[in-house]
């Protein structure tokens, strides 16, 4: 009685989730496609497979249905517990695969989305139409409903071991990204920094030109004309420099008659 209340408040517990599956059901076809036929085709073997990855290949961690069923601990798991998962896989298939579910949801806090779930109940309640309609058509004995049962149980069939499948694949990738399998995240490559070197009196300069020291003209103006002996000819430019008010240098140019 303990065991059941403790397993409904888990159950309570895990609507509270809030981290997500890597990949949802509708995804992992895309995600891991061989992995899925894998898994379709070979269910139990898959579900062996991912129960003891689950528990970090420590069988003696091992308990029968992870212990979410009310025969949990009692199947003598701690003397051989290789046979009884192997058991479990076979005799119970889909209690195996929903607590292998159950027990990554509970280590990683993941909650199950509104598509996964609407999937899951879709699959449960086809097999419960399908179950019905084969008990009335056995009781009444019709052709009609006997087909119609056998075609509800096919496609039953068909819906179960595919979402069983996908759900199988699911846990696959999410076990993945656990154990690191994807690979670190790719970091961006820094950009080219300029150092300044030790023997060097000044950094080079970066950013904007160097500007001229106070009380230099701003552009070139051309020098005054010279002979080939340095001597000031008539036609020379005399540089006059004036402050203004407000501290500015202001240039005035004349020859030797005229003031420009």
């Amino acid at each position: 009685m303990a065991s059941s209340q403790a397993n409904l408040e888990k159950m309570h517990l895990r609507q509270s989730y809030r981290n997500l599956w890597h990949t949802d059901i509708m995804g992992t076809m895309q995600a891991d496609f061989p992995y899925c036929c894998l898994a379709l085709w070979c269910g139990p073997c898959v579900s062996y497979m991912l129960r003891k990855r689950a528990l970090y290949n420590d069988m003696s961690r091992y308990v029968c249905c992870a212990g979410y069923m009310p025969c949990s601990g009692k199947c003598g798991e701690s003397r051989c517990p290789e046979f009884c998962l192997a058991t479990e896989v076979f005799l119970c298939f889909g209690n195996s695969v929903a607590s292998t579910r159950f027990l990554l949801q509970d280590e990683f806090n993941i909650q199950t989305t509104q598509c996964d779930n609407c999937i899951i109940g879709f699959m449960v309640c086809l097999q419960q139409v399908a179950c019905i309609f084969s008990i009335v058509a056995a009781i009444v004995g019709s052709e009609e409903l006997s087909e119609a049962s056998q075609i509800l149980n096919c496609m039953s069939d068909l819906v179960y071991w595919t979402v069983c499948a996908c759900m199988q694949t699911q846990h696959k990738i999410e076990m993945d990204k656990r154990d690191g399998k994807f690979g670190p995240q790719p970091m961006a490559v820094p950009p080219v920094q300029q150092m300044s070197r030790i023997d060097k009196p000044t950094p080079p300069p970066a950013g904007y030109a160097p500007q001229p020291a106070y009380g230099q003209p701003y552009g070139g103006y051309p020098p005054p004309d010279q002979d080939d002996d340095g001597i000031c000819t008539g036609n020379e430019l005399i540089i006059l420099g004036l402050y203004t008010c407000n501290g500015d240098k202001l240039y005035l140019y004349s020859n030797k008659n005229n003031m420009v």
